[in-house]
């Protein structure tokens, strides 16, 4: 079966998936040989903060209320990623996934859908420390926070917004509920590369682990640039200035950080180096937009409307179909060293992490 077959509408960028010349196999293979096992699940657009490389001060637009995946929606999703297509992991962000009212349904019906199954959330934990227990008694099994100072005025400038006691008492809400382990995630900036070694030392003290990630262009405001961005060449040299670094690599080549040893360990510190050690060729993810859209790849603007399909009585093998199609047509990498390389549409705060 065909997009045409099903009435598969499709956004921009998107070709029609190429599945004739697709290996007959159930999981989401693509061209290069890699195979999606980790579901990012997109839920709101909307956020309580308002970070500069990730949203404009005023926020993204509004998506109206019935072009959201539905929890029942969302729900058939997870199953059939999992059930049908051999996906191991599911992850819920947004915007910020706590902007949902209905987010421990959504867990919970997960969790019923697919026993077993992993399912995390990337939050900024503002307001976490209300929900960590009902999150957790719902299903929910670990947290990645993105927190990238814990300077109370540096953090408000990025962020616009004066809220970083509440994500500290988030995190420690997260911990008591047992969602561990908690990871943090810290976008390298100019701005803020001289208090990370404060960053990394706070993380030591709470029990959580670091990581940091160099900045991409998926700003909303697209002022990114190469030549100012902070490499992790530059960040291990900061950090080195305090703690004693040795390499230690990764576990799982499709993992995108690196991890060093801090002082021996067993404690470490993660880098992400997206743009400078890019890790296209060993990616395994796949990922839903939270108006439904599935999006092969954080860079690329190819979009194929899952929405529609779900909303026009399609089966769940129909789904799975579609699915397996557009993965297939997944980039090579993200390009951004290419000439000519042009940042997606989206920003971040509208893809999901």
């Amino acid at each position: 079966m065909t997009m045409v077959d099903v009435g598969i509408p499709t956004v921009r960028g998107s070709a029609r998936p190429a599945v004739d010349d697709r290996p007959n196999t159930p999981f989401l293979l693509d061209r290069f040989g890699r195979v999606a096992k980790d579901l990012r699940v997109s839920i709101t657009e909307k956020c309580s903060l308002r970070c500069t490389y990730c949203m404009p001060e005023e926020g993204l637009p509004a998506i109206p209320a019935a072009q959201l995946l539905t929890v029942e929606e969302i729900v058939r999703v997870v199953r059939v990623a999992v059930q049908s297509l051999g996906v191991e992991e599911v992850r819920f962000t947004g915007g910020e996934p706590l902007m949902r009212r209905d987010l421990e349904a959504i867990i919970a019906g997960c969790a019923e859908a697919v026993p077993g199954t992993p399912l995390s959330m990337t939050s900024n934990a503002v307001g976490l420390e209300h929900r960590a227990a009902a999150l957790a008694q719902a299903g929910l099994t670990r947290i990645n926070v993105s927190l990238d100072s814990v300077d109370r005025a540096e953090f408000a400038q990025l962020t616009r917004r004066d809220r970083l006691p509440s994500v500290f008492a988030g995190i420690r809400a997260a911990r008591r509920a047992g969602l561990t382990p908690i990871k943090i995630n810290a976008v390298l900036m100019p701005q803020t590369v001289a208090g990370a070694a404060d960053l990394l030392q706070w993380c030591l003290d709470e029990e959580c682990e670091l990581r940091f990630i160099e900045e991409m262009p998926l700003d909303a405001d697209h002022e990114w640039a190469r030549n100012n961005m902070v490499t992790a060449a530059q960040l291990l040299d900061i950090l080195g200035e305090r703690f004693d670094l040795s390499e230690a690599g990764r576990d799982d080549p499709s993992s995108p950080a690196e991890e060093w040893l801090v002082n021996g360990g067993p404690a470490t510190v993660g880098i992400i180096a997206s743009v400078t050690r890019s890790f296209c060729g060993d990616c395994d993810r796949t990922r839903l937009t939270a108006d439904g859209k599935i999006r092969s790849c954080l860079f690329s603007d190819d979009e194929t409307d899952l929405r529609s399909v779900l909303r026009s009585g399609a089966s769940d093998d129909d789904v799975a179909t579609l699915w397996r199609g557009a993965m297939w047509n997944k980039s090579a990498g993200h390009g951004i060293d290419a000439e000519g390389f042009v940042p997606p549409e989206r920003s971040m705060g509208a893809i999901g992490g």
